[in-house]
């Protein structure tokens, strides 16, 4: 009887033991991706800006020799990194719209003819990299079009329902169908097709539609076959941690929510402040987020900056540049775009009145000029500063040995008076706006109409 409770109870702690570590793989799966990060960005990602290029709607030809005309003015506002939306072949079946969707795939080693030829484009990116900026592509990893060149090559590529048949990803993408990635030859040829871009076109990085929707052991697997070529920076579009063991940057999602609830009254600042907590738990240092107002899927879906931010739209524009990660600029920003740019069919920005260009400018240069401000590693910690307790103010601190940036922010239709604890950033300061000298003392009070906000710099050699 005694050696039946004794197995028992080993019975029972080996039980005890598997659901803690089924707990622990399960429950702590990003902490465990957070540290084992297998890849670093190259060294120019340590400052850049990028800036997401749609070729289609970006000059009345669609073209690249006409998007080439632009490249003076982008590196005059200090861009440094062009992200392409895909430059593929659009599938023609089960097509939206009348020119169908960049995301639906044809051939992925072939230019849609309607942006010019291959000549044309990597003249486009010899004359980028002769600028001194560098180029991404737009990588659809997940689907391809119904008529994509495998469909008939390699059906064996797709997924299939019970019948055989190919199916989308999504329901409502009925317009593309879902890889699968279980077959071994299909993870080759995508390998295969994205070092194509990498040797005959020298791409600096790829920009990877929904990630999440392809295994992250890809991912890894693609990287390292990419970096036998050069270094490369990866982009996500995912906001998830564990993908930073292959991606230098993932999409700051979780901030854009944040950001569209605070004008309609359901968040304030504090969540603001919480997320930059979350962010410092949950993300490596050297793990990029890719900070944003607006880019196609928001300007097309969810509405212009101006309809979801309103009065804010500026003073969130100065926070993606100030609070950790990496900004984005969405084609036709520099225009103060306040149209949703038609996602199927030719909807041309008009460049007439760039009166966004200057506030961009200078938000480029000050985060170029602050290595408080720079990306990563790279650049400075952030801390919360303390102020009045309001939850409609944030205010924090960026910064290096030799550089200070601090940030305060109104998020609310109201004047605030606040006064921020300045016991640990005593000292003269710029404002950077401005150009006033501001002396912070212990207790330092400052005055903020609605959606206003203040930086602050302060720089020691």
């Amino acid at each position: 009887m005694l050696t039946n409770y004794k197995n028992l109870f080993q019975k029972t702690l080996i039980l005890i033991l598997l659901i803690q570590l089924l707990f622990v793989n399960v429950f702590s799966q990003d902490k465990i991706s957070k540290d084992k990060k297998l890849f670093s960005a190259p060294e120019w990602t340590k400052n850049v800006v990028i800036y997401e290029v749609n070729v289609r709607q970006y000059t009345p030809e669609g073209t690249f020799k006409a998007f080439e005309k632009h490249l003076p003015r982008l590196k005059q506002m200090g861009i440094d990194v062009l992200w392409f939306m895909p430059i593929h072949p659009i599938g023609e079946q089960n097509r939206k719209g009348t020119l169908g969707s960049y995301y639906s795939i044809k051939d992925y080693k072939a230019i849609n003819p309607e942006f010019g030829t291959e000549k044309d484009f990597k003249d486009l990116i010899k004359k980028i990299h002769e600028l001194g900026m560098y180029v991404m592509l737009d990588w659809v990893g997940n689907h391809t079009s119904w008529d994509n060149v495998w469909t008939k090559t390699n059906p064996e590529f797709f997924s299939k329902n019970e019948k055989g048949e190919f199916y989308p990803p999504v329901a409502d993408w009925s317009d593309v169908i879902d890889l699968n990635y279980d077959n071994q030859e299909l993870r080759k040829a995508m390998i295969d097709a994205m070092k194509y871009w990498v040797k005959e076109f020298d791409v600096d990085g790829f920009r990877c539609d929904f990630a999440v929707g392809v295994p992250l052991d890809f991912w890894i697997e693609a990287r390292k076959e990419l970096e036998k070529i050069k270094p490369l920076f990866m982009l996500a579009e995912a906001s998830e941690p564990y993908l930073h063991e292959a991606f230098d940057a993932t999409y700051n999602w979780q901030l854009k929510d944040v950001m569209n609830n605070i004008p309609k009254g359901k968040m304030n600042a504090k969540d603001l402040a919480n997320h930059i907590l979350n962010e410092i738990k949950n993300y490596p240092v050297d793990g990029y987020r890719l900070n944003f107002t607006t880019n196609h899927d928001e300007n097309s879906w969810s509405g212009t900056e101006f309809e979801r931010l309103g009065n804010a739209v500026d003073a969130f524009n100065v926070f993606i540049f100030t609070t950790k990660g990496i900004p984005l600029i969405y084609s036709g920003q520099e225009t103060g775009l306040n149209k949703r740019l038609r996602f199927f069919d030719k909807d041309t920005i008009f460049w007439n009145d760039l009166k966004y260009e200057e506030f961009f400018s200078s938000l480029i240069k000050l985060k170029k000029e602050n290595k408080a401000l720079w990306n990563g590693k790279y650049g400075g910690d952030i801390k919360l500063l303390k102020n009045n307790n309001d939850e409609s103010i944030i205010s924090f601190l960026r910064y290096t040995e030799n550089n200070k940036v601090i940030s305060i922010f109104n998020f609310s239709p109201e004047n605030k008076s606040v006064n921020i604890d300045c016991e640990d950033i005593k000292g003269t300061y710029k404002n950077y706006f401005t150009g006033e000298s501001i002396n912070l003392t212990e207790d330092y009070t400052f005055n903020l109409k609605p959606w206003d906000y203040i930086i602050l710099v302060k720089k020691s050699r």
